[in-house]
């Protein structure tokens, strides 16, 4: 059997299981946004922190169903590595996602300023570690991946802004 997950958040880097192959690529339609909240990795309840879903916009599986268990949404989308192509890499990418309806996902936190999400994620820390972290490791592998993102850059911006002001009393 051949089961391709799409990962965008913290399974670039920390993947947790074994896998034969690693495509780099993108599902196209959607960006990743640090709209869902983490209380159980990189925040608590009381403090969630924020990590990346991917949303849709205009123009081992056991272990994954623990690890992404506040994202409550799983798709299969159509995976590309070239973003001409009309024709997909990859078909039926299985993808975690955050819907935005709180009803059913009481973890969603949907969009902010840059500002509030960096103040947010400054703060919030969890069994996995500080949100900060999370958003650092994201944008580093992107990097190493020679994958730009242009909010996951700018978030991890504005978190170091803070930080550095913090640090300096400004």
């Amino acid at each position: 059997m051949v089961m391709w997950v799409f990962g965008y958040g913290s399974l670039i880097w920390k993947t947790g299981f074994h896998y034969d192959e690693r495509v780099v690529g993108f599902i196209r339609g959607y960006r990743r946004v640090f709209y869902q909240g983490s209380t159980d990795h990189r925040g608590t309840p009381d403090f969630p922190g924020r990590t990346v879903t991917l949303q849709a916009f205009p123009g081992e599986l056991c272990y994954l169903e623990v690890r992404e268990k506040q994202y409550d949404s799983k798709v299969y989308l159509d995976f590309f590595t070239d973003p001409d192509s009309t024709t997909p890499t990859i078909n039926g990418v299985m993808v975690y996602m955050a819907s935005p309806d709180t009803r059913t996902n009481k973890n969603y936190l949907g969009p902010a300023p840059l500002e509030e999400m960096a103040k947010q994620i400054i703060h919030a820390g969890g069994p996995s570690g500080p949100n900060r972290d999370y958003v650092f490791h994201l944008e580093d592998a992107l990097n190493q991946l020679g994958c730009l993102d242009l909010h996951v850059r700018d978030v991890a911006n504005a978190v170091r802004k803070f930080l550095l002001e913090m640090k300096t009393g400004s």
